[in-house]
């Protein structure tokens, strides 16, 4: 560990390269995250009395390909972007980590009780448990830590905060107690461990491992015991565009319905083809069963399968389109991933209220603005919430005005894919 007073000095005088590697080189936003760092760092020395301390960083993320395909077995390509979770943290030799975090009320845990407690429920207390008890589980250590914590992952944003904030314990267990041994694999999976039993959502894999894995990761979940991961090479900074997730403001209430009727109908098709999942068939079985489907399944069904096996592959393609540095062609295949989506798979807006359409509607206006520049698609579940554009530099200004005229002030957030996953940020 470095001491804290060092690091406020370094950062005082600017140029660290480490800033420019997780945030880019706007001067803006390195002032900002050299503010944001020594501010973390003075409240965790005023708050522990600590005169030395780690730095930690782990990325949201964003789904770029494969919208509703993991929970039938399919391949996904995610990214890590460049709002974080971040972390100031330093062993306290004792089985009890102390967490305060901007904007919620600190709070104490006990790590020699490591078994799922109901109180705890849908609480970070609850993952940080978890992630604890399932290293522990599979031989690694753990100890007692103090921590301040500034979380800028928007949430409900569709962007991950709760995958990042999983992962970010993860790197802080694996630095302190492990020598740094975690992998991001494992890592990802004990966040995801930790979600599932303790923290009480049965959540994929996708998030937790963009998180931790960084760049662009494409993951095949054909096994999903063993998903295989691969990180794709592109330098998506050179690209030239930004990637712009918008905030709609939708209402996600009352949608846990909508949600679930895509894994149960894209299963429900595959049932009437011998198998439990989409993976498990091919499109050509779908087509050719079509009649026999309508009267088992309902057309919507058979349009949700048909998106799925177009997706499925259409990863494949935009990996080959992205490591042959086919950006167009990669572009091309974000727009068809949307339009598949919006009329197979049919996420973008609730039945049970037509009037509300603003997922919809910010499409409508990418369309309008981006039309044979850019691309964009839903992002995440649909239904409401927020859409992906990738828009190139220069139509940058018109095109949040022109969405943040309809839902906003500050409803557009200028990312970029940010290399690193989870990491300790070494000043």
């Amino acid at each position: 560990m470095n001491t804290i007073e060092a690091m406020i000095i370094k950062l005082h005088f600017g140029n660290v390269p480490a800033l420019t590697e997780l945030y880019g080189t706007d001067a803006e936003i390195q002032t900002y995250q050299q503010k944001r760092y020594t501010g973390l760092m003075t409240e965790f020395r005023s708050r522990y009395a600590a005169t030395e301390a780690a730095l930690f960083s782990s990325p949201g993320r964003t789904e770029i390909g494969g919208n509703h395909t993991d929970h039938n077995h399919g391949r996904v390509l995610a990214g890590a972007v460049n709002l974080d979770t971040l972390a100031v943290a330093s062993p306290n030799n004792s089985d009890v980590v102390r967490i305060a975090s901007n904007g919620y009320p600190a709070f104490e845990l006990d790590l020699s009780h490591l078994q799922p407690d109901k109180d705890e429920v849908f609480t970070s207390a609850s993952l940080i448990r978890g992630i604890c008890a399932r290293l522990k589980e599979l031989g690694y250590r753990t100890g007692g830590f103090d921590a301040c914590i500034d979380g800028a992952v928007p949430k409900g944003s569709g962007l991950s905060s709760s995958a990042s904030f999983e992962v970010l314990i993860g790197a802080i267990f694996s630095h302190f107690f492990n020598e740094g041994t975690l992998d991001p694999l494992l890592n990802a999976m004990t966040g995801q461990y930790a979600e599932n039993h303790f923290f009480g959502k049965p959540c994929g894999l996708m998030d937790q491992t963009a998180c931790a894995v960084g760049g662009l990761v494409t993951i095949d979940f054909k096994d999903p015991a063993k998903p295989i991961v691969k990180k794709v090479n592109f330098d998506f900074i050179s690209s030239g565009y930004s990637l712009i997730i918008t905030d709609t403001g939708g209402n996600h209430a009352d949608l846990n319905e909508e949600y679930a009727s895509i894994p149960a109908e894209m299963k429900a098709v595959a049932a009437q083809l011998g198998a439990k999942v989409l993976r498990d068939v091919r499109m050509v079985d779908v087509i050719s069963t079509i009649p026999a489907l309508r009267e088992k399944t309902g057309d919507r069904a058979i349009l949700r399968a048909i998106h799925f096996q177009g997706e499925n592959q259409r990863v494949v393609e935009q990996v080959e389109a992205l490591e042959q540095k086919d950006f167009s062609s990669f572009l091309a295949m974000v727009i068809a991933s949307g339009q598949s989506s919006y009329m197979y798979n049919q996420n973008i807006y609730p039945v049970n209220n037509v009037m509300e359409q603003g997922v919809s509607l910010a499409l409508a206006l990418s369309d309008l603005v981006l039309k044979g520049r850019g691309a964009w698609r839903v992002h995440g579940g649909g239904f409401a919430g927020t859409i992906q554009a990738f828009v190139p530099k220069d139509l940058e200004d018109i095109y949040i005005t022109t969405l943040e005229h309809v839902f906003g002030a500050g409803a557009c957030h200028k990312l970029f894919i940010r290399p690193q996953g989870a990491i300790r940020v070494d000043l």
